[in-house]
This record gives C-alpha cells, sequence and structure tokens, in this order.
C-alpha cells in the first residue's frame, strides 16, 4: 500500500514522501492517526503542487537543519551511569538521557530525533541526530562509571599487576636453585 506521509516517521520516511507500508500498518495506524493519506493519482498530483510551492520553504528548513547540525560537531557526550562490577549498567542510557545531556551543554534536541539502541554496557557507542530529510549527525557518545577510579589509578594497578608478577618470578627462581641442590646433594 503506497502512502503519502504527513510528518516525519523515524524509520519510516519524511514529510511529503510517498512510501510502501503493509496495508494494516498504513489502514489501521498511519491513516487514523493522521500521519499518512492514500497515495491515489489525485493524491499525488495535489502533493505535486505542494512541493513546488513549497520549494523555497524547504529550501529555508534544510538550511535551519544544517545550522543545528553544525552545533553539534566536535561535541562528544560522556555519560555517567551506575554500573555493577561486571561492567553492565543499572537500568540504560537511551536517547532521553542522550537529550538530557545536550540540554546540559546548551543545545536543545528533541529526543525523538535522536536514534540509537539502548546502552547497557559501558564502552563507547554512537547515538544519530536527525535534523532533516538528508541532515543527520553522528554523535560519539561515551559511557563510564559513576565514581570510577579514573585513568591514573589503572597505571598504578598496572604497576602492582608488574610488582606481583615480579615477586613470583623471584619465587620461581629461588624454587628453581633450591632445587637444583637438592639434585646435586642426591648425586653426592
Amino acid at each position: 500500500m503506497e502512502i503519502i506521509l504527513k510528518e516525519d516517521i523515524i524509520g519510516l520516511g519524511y514529510k511529503n514522501e510517498i512510501v510502501n507500508v503493509k496495508n494494516g500498518y498504513g489502514r489501521n495506524y498511519l491513516i487514523p492517526q493522521g500521519k499518512g493519506v492514500i497515495a491515489s493519482p489525485s493524491a499525488k498530483k495535489q502533493l505535486a503542487e505542494n512541493l513546488r510551492q513549497q520549494a523555497a520553504k524547504i529550501a529555508a528548513q534544510k538550511t535551519a537543519a544544517e545550522k543545528r547540525a553544525a552545533q553539534l560537531e566536535n561535541v562528544e557526550l560522556v555519560i555517567e551511569a551506575k554500573v555493577s562490577a561486571t561492567g553492565v549498567t543499572y537500568g540504560s542510557v537511551n536517547a532521553a538521557i542522550v537529550a538530557a545531556e545536550l540540554v546540559k551543554r546548551g543545545i536543545e534536541i528533541d529526543r525523538k530525533i535522536i536514534t540509537m539502541r539502548d546502552i547497557k554496557r559501558v564502552g563507547n557507542y554512537e547515538a544519530t541526530v536527525h535534523f532533516f530529510k538528508d541532515v543527520e549527525v553522528k554523535l560519539p557518545v561515551t559511557v563510564v562509571a559513576e565514581n570510577q577510579p579514573q585513568p591514573v589509578q589503572e597505571e598504578e594497578t598496572t604497576s602492582q599487576e608488574e610488582s606481583v608478577q615480579e615477586s613470583f618470578a623471584a619465587e620461581e627462581e629461588e624454587f628453581l636453585e633450591a632445587r637444583e641442590e637438592e639434585a646435586e646433594a642426591e648425586q653426592k
């Protein structure tokens, strides 16, 4: 079933696009909710006329979207979350949390235009912000544990591990020397 979208629907299409959807989705959701109309020949003609008349308005919207996208260039989010000992977060980091973090930085973005998978582990991820039909920005998101020791302390841990390995090596040498002495004593 061909539908003309009346608004942007993430994952399906943008306003004034003609998309193919399953009959039930079109009849039971898109059309009753006012999010689309059946793409009949007359509706397609009307759409073409509307697009011709709105070309300048659409161009202005696109430039505004590009300006907003430029604000997000070189922005990297670091989100602190409560984490278990295994690195799994309590709850998840989702688009709403990313939008709230952007608001803290002074960038107002609706959570509905951010797409990403729910993050349930510590690590580096990517969120996509859809401003306009062809204007999307990939936003790096790093999830870290709250009250996590900083990398400086990780270096200390590494030095502790090295000292433990050195002590094991020294004990192993002593053991081997003692064994050699026992073997020499038995031969005499």
